[in-house]
């Protein structure tokens, strides 16, 4: 009797693994019994794990090398700056030199910047926004002076308005200075400083794409009213990005305004070429005083930078703000 159990169960378990017919008279597969193999389950490692000694070192190297490259020389300029009391800080501010490198200075960043602004808008709006040939060639171009040293691009421009360069001889014959002049000097810092708006708004306007623009001309928007009351809202924080990195580096640009300026005292000396003459000179508060105003507009911009990279993570708010 127990032979015969042994061989129903036996048989009943082969027939569990057996094709079952259908009824088209093809075997289709029979389901087959799933084991469960226990294997044990590991959390995910926490970074926060690692030992007491390994993030003290980390933790301390990083504050060593912020401390030595960034808060050290900003210490010392200011030190450097202040070191005769705050009357002759004030008084290496005034001189007639300093005010004029001031003046020259954001005159040109005004210049860069408005121009920057216009280019960046539009450049941005085509690239994303239309399909065209050699879409992927003015991206390179875009991305040029990130590439080249701003030694190389003043040269250039010297190249072409120099007494020797291309243009040279026609603006001489008529009267026209571009070089040593606040042209060259505007021309320069263009050239460094015109990437900075276009690529803030390129992966911005990207991401938001174009439905929203093409409902508005469906709904009989023209492309002005289209552009400044939809693209333009949208993109307010990140165009503010790109014309704050813009300004920063239009007012301290030193190697490619250093080769087209000439270096003509209080005329063609912007801020950082003053601080390099001044230092030279061994007037070294004159010197630093001029230099903190610069570390002062680095600090604001990286405020200000701080500010606007979180606008930008946290999207645009429900109420427009």
């Amino acid at each position: 009797m127990s032979m015969q159990t042994g061989y129903a169960s036996s048989t009943s378990e082969l027939q569990s693994y057996a094709p079952a017919a259908t009824d088209a008279g093809v075997a289709a597969p029979a389901p087959r019994r799933e084991i469960a193999r226990s294997r044990p389950v590991t959390a995910p490692r926490d970074a926060r794990t690692e030992p007491g000694p390994v993030r003290f070192i980390i933790i301390a190297l990083a504050i060593a090398f912020l401390s030595i490259f960034v808060v050290l020389p900003l210490v010392v300029v200011f030190a450097s700056a202040f070191s005769k009391g705050i009357s002759a800080y004030i008084a290496a501010l005034a001189e007639p030199e300093a005010l004029a490198a001031i003046r020259l200075t954001l005159l040109i960043a005004a210049i860069s910047v408005t121009l920057n602004l216009v280019f960046g808008v539009i450049a941005a709006w085509a690239i994303s926004k239309f399909d065209f040939t050699g879409k992927t060639f003015l991206i390179t171009l875009i991305d040029l002076p990130f590439s080249v040293s701003p030694v190389i691009s003043g040269l250039v421009f010297v190249l072409l308005f120099g007494a020797q360069g291309y243009f040279g001889p026609w603006l001489q014959a008529h009267n026209v200075h571009i070089l040593f002049a606040v042209p060259g000097i505007a021309l320069a810092t263009i050239f460094v400083t015109f990437p900075f708006v276009a690529r803030a708004l390129i992966p911005l306007m990207q991401e938001q794409g174009t439905q929203e623009e093409e409902a508005a001309i469906s709904l009989g928007a023209s492309g002005l009213q289209t552009f400044f009351r939809v693209t333009l809202p949208n993109i307010k924080w990140g165009l503010l990005y790109g014309v704050l990195l813009c300004n920063a580096r239009a007012m301290g640009e030193f190697g490619a305004v250093s080769v087209v300026s000439g270096h003509i005292r209080g005329e063609t000396n912007t801020m950082p070429l003053l601080v390099e003459i001044l230092y030279n000179e061994y007037q070294f508060v004159a010197s630093f005083a001029i230099a903190s105003l610069l570390a002062m507009l680095a600090l604001i911009t990286l405020i200000v930078k701080t500010i606007l990279e979180r606008r930008l993570d946290e999207g645009q708010l429900p109420n427009g703000d």
